[in-house]
């Protein structure tokens, strides 16, 4: 006689561990019909009752349980093997490389949800201050900003990034005020302040930067201590301003004409595990 179809023999194992079809159907995520459907598969395929229905619920055959008890020895085996060759294997390890801002602001408060979907994954999140060295065997994907003219790179665009006006709540003042305090300069941003200063219509020279930092972690930090204004990725500022620890001017978005790009390295781009960390890359842009 042929091997009866595993779901089948699924559904009998649970029912019969049970006993009943409705506990059986919560276990597997089925319904008490789809479970009496299975089992019924089963009987016609043996041509013999396993169950007895009662009016309030079943009970199994003295055919039925010495059916059950092999079964479950089979599939104890089963398990033990499955248990004992595959579930000590060594984690999928996914490297990214990333800005600090970037890894900081927008990665790693995301990568919970990531390793709760994936647990077998492994991610070795590092960081970079320049996104033009890319040196070969040091990451698997790498979350880059700039223009995606790297040579012999292959890169995918993450979409238009715009940035805003960001200072401590007790500093909220207009664009102009700001820009003649403290501004806290971002290094590879320095036309922000004078292209948004054209934008609203404001005659007056590039604020002078108080301090120059190169990252915008760094730049948010220092705003949220109390001191100066700064113009960052909204991206990168929204965890902040939702927290009220920072607050933004009310102005139309300042377009920024770099932007984000996902790099998968050409040895890594066949593996799921990497394909599944850059898609839930894409996601969080």
């Amino acid at each position: 006689m042929p091997v009866p179809h595993p779901t089948w023999i699924t559904a009998f194992d649970a029912a019969a561990r049970n006993g009943s079809f409705t506990a059986a159907a919560h276990e597997l995520g089925l319904t008490p019909a789809a479970i009496s459907q299975q089992v019924r598969l089963l009987e016609h395929h043996l041509d013999a009752q396993l169950f007895e229905r009662l009016p309030r619920g079943v009970i199994l055959t003295d055919l039925g349980q010495a059916y059950a008890q092999r079964l479950r020895r089979g599939l104890s085996e089963i398990e033990d093997a499955t248990r004992s060759l595959f579930a000590n294997r060594p984690a999928e390890i996914v490297r990214v490389r990333a800005s600090i801002s970037c890894a900081a602001l927008v990665l790693a408060p995301a990568l919970p949800d990531l390793l709760q979907t994936f647990p077998e994954l492994r991610v070795d999140l590092s960081t970079f201050v320049w996104a033009n060295r890319f040196e070969d065997g040091t990451s698997d994907i790498d979350v880059a900003f700039g223009f995606g003219d790297w040579p012999g790179i292959e890169s995918n665009h993450l979409g238009h990034e715009h940035a805003c006006v960001v200072c401590h709540p007790k500093n909220i003042a207009s664009l102009e005020e700001l820009a003649q305090g403290k501004v806290v300069q971002i290094t590879g941003s320095e036309s922000d302040w004078p292209t948004l200063l054209k934008q609203e219509g404001i005659d007056r020279p590039p604020p002078a930067s108080w301090l120059t930092v190169d990252s915008s972690l760094i730049a948010l930090n220092t705003v949220a201590s109390g001191t100066g204004a700064t113009i960052v990725l909204e991206r990168f500022a929204a965890s902040a301003l939702a927290s009220g620890k920072l607050c933004a001017l009310d102005l139309p978005p300042l377009p920024v004409r770099p932007s984000h790009f996902l790099i998968i390295r050409r040895n890594s781009a066949h593996r799921p595990e990497v394909q599944a960390v850059a898609h839930w890359i894409q996601g969080l842009f």
